[in-house]
């Protein structure tokens, strides 16, 4: 049985995928490794595909992270899902578990992970708001996915 689904929207990051595949690739709370190319010009497809049992779904076009996260979720098998920003940088399996395990463990119903990403002035006021890391139980908004369309391609 899939536990946890990490989905990946990626879209010309590959000089930085390699990287977080490589710390999920692996990871004992990790079940499926879904990877959605949203119409990348570059090699990102090329680095994927260097990960046998990661799932690569590409859109031919770009469509927007939306549509990325979308097509991932509904592909997903898992009873959780954990989605993961293909562009981080320091990312290490200690961070995947911290935010994975009281998940799972039904301590929490959803996690978020803060990275600093957050812009200088939002920061200078106590404020961290950017995040690449979310996980959740499927059926939290398995009934709701198609309403993420509506958002515009980054929201």
């Amino acid at each position: 049985m899939i536990r946890v689904s990490c989905i990946i929207p990626t879209y010309n990051e590959e000089l930085r995928i390699e990287n977080v595949l490589r710390v999920v690739y692996d990871h004992p709370s990790i079940d499926e490794v879904i990877v959605v190319d949203d119409g990348s010009k570059d090699k990102t497809v090329d680095v994927v595909s260097k990960f046998k049992n990661v799932r690569l779904i590409v859109h031919e076009i770009n469509k927007g992270k939306s549509a990325a996260i979308n097509t991932g979720f509904k592909a997903s098998q898992g009873e959780f899902v954990f989605f993961l920003d293909a562009d981080l940088v320091g990312l290490d399996q200690g961070n995947i578990s911290s935010i994975i395990e009281p998940i799972i463990e039904g301590k929490a119903d959803v996690g978020i992970s803060l990275r600093k990403n957050a812009p200088r002035l939002w920061h200078m006021i106590g404020i961290d708001y950017i995040s690449g890391e979310r996980v959740f139980k499927k059926s939290i908004l398995e009934n709701h996915i198609d309403e993420i369309l509506t958002i515009p391609r980054f929201g």
